[in-house]
């Protein structure tokens, strides 16, 4: 893990620090009421265990979802003998660290019960020196079922809460089901188990505090946490700088000042590189290392700046001084089984993420805070994370316990996680006000009056005082950006679209039509989405045999949790497309409306550059095989979305704006060097490449965040031609005739264009090396094949070639474009 490394350092003769990992010795676990103990595998969750085990299906697979429900409901045991040593035993302080538990637990060490948990997302540390014995140790962890225990905490209030009993248990809130991802609610050890050794004197955490960052020095406050076994004389070294300190026995929090000259930024991508830097944080006594942390960090400032105007108030992010326009999406776990995420899988997802020219990412508070190396990945590529705190669309409890619970949850991942460059703001939940407010569940399950305004009063306990509370308690000050929901306002409300963050969900809940889009700007668009298909060969591992490619087939609508989602695709389909009868073909259109509608929602965001200044599609990833809203699928593949996105989310673009018949050009840039001397060329051309009329704007402008041009009117730019065989071609030009941005407009929906068939060829250049060249426009072109292509789902304008780059080399490459979907 990359957010500290914990090392192990030895001096003359005797261990000062050092671990062991028990995830690493042989785990066994058993259904409660067995006899039998089978092997497992640690991290891990029931689930894993049981199909290593045989003894459930895949339940990614066919329609095997609904055979492993049973799970839920069971309770599960878990164990592991592992020997200790006399030479271990002789370490003054031994704990036994859980990083994750799931969820509801007892802890038994050789027969002692230690502790009972009741958090996935908190760390447990328990000191066991005294519970140890040389030779063989039986560690086992019981396991009670959360479905049962948190009907069982529900019956103490007394009205029914919404989706119950998952808002009972703090546990990832998607497990329990969504509209996307299956019903998995599973159990077991989530992350590693640790034995640590340590003499003398630990570090707890260390938290790094920016005070002042200038051209010449960024001057920070280092404070760590020190528990130490005697009172005396001690010395801290920050890259081998050193200071004296003097510690009492016990906890201490000592501040450290330390001057960085001459810092490089971290800057988010596309503004620059994300700089980072090592700070090596050693604990010494009489010159020997006692351990050691390293943290890395990032010298960046951010504020969230919400100022009145006229129209509301502003919401948005400077970053080291400068407005940021967000452009980026939201992020679900990548996985219904979290401990089978791998470093590599986070760091492809976060690079195609920096690849798409994204800048942001929503951290969704129904899933889990991310492993460490999701930050990391963000700190190395740019990417600011907006984070929610793990609470999502439901009522919430506030009693004593609860409280307490989510206040040592916020302690212990902020003091995890605080320290990343990429941490931009605290949210502290998702859609629970609109919840409270907008969804009628009062009305739904007949709330009395007192009842209402206890949920209303537990929210604000929550929400208002424990979580912010926390965050002040626990975070350094310039990591303290709290906003308390996502949405601030439900998307019914006027006032959405004049503050705060918005989730507009119009579009596919509302069935409005993608043009809504046009009169729906909100300042900071935080979730708006619509659906398409996984690519074939994700739609493939829905099968366990010879996959079943039609629409009827059970296993495919297993795999769409939205219980319209086939009826809302074909109504928008209708509305702009031809919908094909071609399993293939409607796989391909159904990706070809979903970018079409999350282009034409991102481009009028962009377009209202400062008004709107964010924009966060709904969603990156999948948790499984399914039909949904991301634009990267389970296994990893681009759907024609994340390649649109990419296109739309350049720092520089030219974009249109069509009005009652007048078309507004607009020209954006969301970088940090302005352009001069910058002119906008256009030509109207038929599908066979013909020229039907050409124009340069007379005006030179400058560049700097947005600039209209002179309109013009469809019937004046068509003249007599039939528009639905023309095409608009679009460049933004600036100094010494560089190309800031090019793009097509058609003035047409794609299922009223009049296409002529393309004579599209491939030829082979390398064995990863394409060049695809066409005689006529080739509206959508769709390369078909087992490996990532540098581009897809993109048009081909007449007598032009593109050169397409492979990740792996392929036989064939097949090819399609929409003139297949019209004319099948």
């Amino acid at each position: 893990m990359f957010s500290y490394i914990l090392a192990l350092f030895y001096t003359v003769g005797f261990s000062q620090s050092s671990e062991r990992n028990l995830s690493l010795e042989k785990w066994n676990f058993k259904n409660a009421k067995d006899q039998n103990w089978l092997p497992a595998k640690i991290p891990g969750v029931v689930h894993l265990d049981l199909m290593d085990n045989k003894i459930i299906p895949d339940p990614y697979k066919d329609e095997n979802e609904k055979k492993v429900q049973w799970v839920e409901n069971e309770d599960w045991d878990y164990q592991t003998n592992f020997k200790v040593s006399s030479k271990e035993l002789e370490n003054k302080n031994i704990d036994l660290i859980f990083y994750g538990l799931d969820t509801f637990s007892e802890i038994y060490l050789n027969g002692k019960l230690l502790k009972k948990t009741d958090n996935m997302f908190r760390k447990w540390e328990i000191p066991v020196k005294t519970y140890l014995k040389v030779g063989d140790n039986l560690l086992q962890i019981k396991f009670k079922s959360a479905v049962s225990v948190g009907k069982e905490l529900a019956k103490k209030v007394p009205f029914t809460t919404p989706e119950s009993p998952r808002s009972f248990i703090r546990k990832a809130q998607y497990q329990f089901g969504w509209d996307w991802g299956p019903r998995l609610v599973t159990a077991g050890v989530w992350k590693d188990v640790k034995l640590n050794f340590w003499n003398q004197a630990k570090l707890e955490n260390v938290k790094i505090e920016q005070k002042v960052l200038t051209k010449q020095k960024a001057e920070l406050n280092i404070y760590t946490g020190i528990l130490a076994d005697k009172e005396g004389r001690y010395s801290v070294l920050i890259n081998n700088q050193i200071k004296n300190i003097q510690l009492k026995k016990g906890k201490n929090t000592i501040q450290i000042p330390f001057t960085i000259r001459n810092p490089k930024l971290w800057q988010p991508n596309g503004w620059g590189d994300p700089n980072l830097y090592n700070l090596k944080i050693s604990l010494q006594k009489e010159s020997k290392t006692l351990v050691e942390k390293t943290e890395r960090i990032g010298l960046r400032t951010i504020e969230l700046i919400q100022e009145k105007d006229e129209k509301g108030k502003s919401f948005y992010f400077k970053v080291n001084g400068n407005p940021m326009y967000a452009k980026g999406t939201n992020w679900i776990p990548s996985d219904s089984f979290t401990p089978i995420i791998t470093k590599e899988k986070y760091q492809k997802l976060i690079k195609d993420s920096k690849e798409a020219n994204m800048n942001m990412i929503r951290v969704w508070g129904g899933g889990i805070y991310e492993d460490d190396e999701f930050y990391n990945a963000c700190d190395e590529n740019g990417i600011l994370v907006w984070q929610d705190f793990m609470f999502a669309g439901s009522f919430y409890p506030a009693d004593e316990n609860f409280q307490k619970n989510v206040e040592f949850e916020v302690k212990d991942q902020v003091e995890r996680l605080q320290n990343h460059a990429s941490i931009a703001l605290w949210c502290g939940n998702n859609e629970i006000d609109e919840a409270i407010v907008n969804w009628g569940y009062q009305k739904q399950f007949k709330y009395s009056k007192e009842d209402s305004l206890q949920v209303w009063k537990d929210y604000k306990k929550i929400f208002h005082e424990v979580i912010p509370n926390a965050i002040k308690k626990y975070a350094s000050n310039d990591k303290q950006i709290y906003w308390e929901s996502s949405p601030s306002i439900g998307w019914g409300h006027k006032e959405s679209l004049t503050e705060g963050d918005s989730h507009y969900w119009g579009v596919w809940w509302g069935e409005q039509p993608f043009e809504i889009y046009n009169e729906k700007v909100p300042r900071f668009a935080s979730e708006y989405g619509f659906q398409g298909m996984p690519t074939l060969e994700t739609t493939k591992s829905m099968f366990s045999e010879k996959p079943d490619f039609s629409l009827r087939n059970g296993t495919i609508k297993a795999h769409e949790k939205h219980s319209k989602g086939w009826e809302i695709i074909d109504l928008y389909m209708k509305r702009d497309y031809k919908i094909p009868t071609d399993f293939v073909k409607y796989n391909y259109v159904s990706q070809l409306l979903q970018a079409r509608g999350m282009q034409i929602a991102v481009e009028v965001h962009r377009r209202a550059k400062p008004y709107n200044m964010g924009t966060l599609y709904w969603q990156l990833n999948d948790c499984w095989p399914v039909v949904s809203w991301s634009s990267i699928d389970y296994l990893g593949n681009w759907k024609a979305l994340h390649y649109q996105i990419k296109r739309s989310f350049e720092n520089q673009v030219i974009l249109t704006e069509e009005k009652d018949g007048i078309l507004n050009f607009y020209g954006i840039n969301d970088g940090l060097k302005n352009f001069e001397d910058v002119t906008l060329e256009m030509e109207v051309n038929n599908f066979k490449g013909e020229n039907i009329l050409t124009a340069v704007s007379n005006q030179k402008q400058k560049l700097e965040d947005i600039i209209k041009f002179d309109s013009s009117s469809v019937a004046e730019l068509v003249g007599d031609s039939d528009k639905n065989e023309l095409f608009l071609n679009l460049i933004l030009r600036g100094k010494d005739e560089k190309i800031l941005a090019e793009t097509n407009y058609f003035f047409a929906k794609p299922k009223d264009l009049k296409l002529t068939k393309p004579n599209i060829k491939i030829k082979k250049i390398s064995s990863i090396e394409i060049e695809i060249s066409t005689d006529v426009l080739a509206k959508d072109v769709y390369l078909l094949g087992d490996t990532h292509f540098s581009d897809n789902f993109f048009d081909l304008l007449p007598k032009s070639s593109k050169i397409i780059k492979l990740s792996k080399p392929l036989k064939n490459v097949e090819v399609m474009s929409l003139w297949d979907t019209i004319n099948e």
